[in-house]
């Protein structure tokens, strides 16, 4: 009797194993087809700016003056709706990430810059991913002024599956 409850109780707990195992290794859905990506970009020299394309439903764009500066708001829209958007804000050499649909999805934003002819990479940043109906998250760079800003927003951790971007020749600056 001993042996069959010892036996029942490995058949179990390998049970409930294996079940945490397929429970944790389970991806985040993905966005399929990606949202719609849309890009805006002000010379700083002209701003404050607001308004306009910066307006959105969630708390809108303002970009101060920045002497040299160019700075870029994406959106992301699926059906209709925004899922998300990325600013970065050269004034303050700040990138803003907000996930604005509490979907189980999030998007992953790589950032990187150049200047005196060298990349640097500055990571890959997402917002938190609470139960709030709109998580941001908020990076303070320390860049040299007149830096590129290359800015990649992915639909994975993995970063194989490019949502858009605004990099090379329609990259930011700091």
């Amino acid at each position: 009797m001993g042996v069959i409850r010892r036996f029942a109780g490995l058949l179990a707990g390998a049970a409930l194993g294996a079940g945490a195992l397929v429970a944790t290794a389970a991806p985040a859905q993905a966005y399929s087809p990606n949202p719609t990506f849309s890009s805006y970009y002000y010379d700083t020299d002209n701003c404050p700016c607001s308004g306009g394309n910066l307006a959105d439903p969630f708390d809108g764009t303002y970009f101060q003056n920045d002497a040299g500066g160019y700075a870029v708001k994406m959106e992301l829209v699926q059906s209709g709706a925004f899922v998300g958007k990325v600013e970065f804000h050269p004034n303050d050499e700040k990138l803003w990430v907000y996930d604005t649909s509490n979907d189980g999805d999030t998007f992953y934003v790589k950032v990187g810059y150049s200047s005196g002819g060298t990349y640097h990479n500055l990571g890959t940043f997402a917002a938190p991913g609470t139960s709030a109906v709109v998580d941001y998250s908020i990076q303070d760079f320390d860049l040299p002024e007149g830096a590129t800003v290359d800015i990649s927003v992915y639909d994975d951790a993995g970063l194989t599956d490019l949502i858009g971007a605004a990099r090379g020749t329609g990259s930011a600056i700091a």
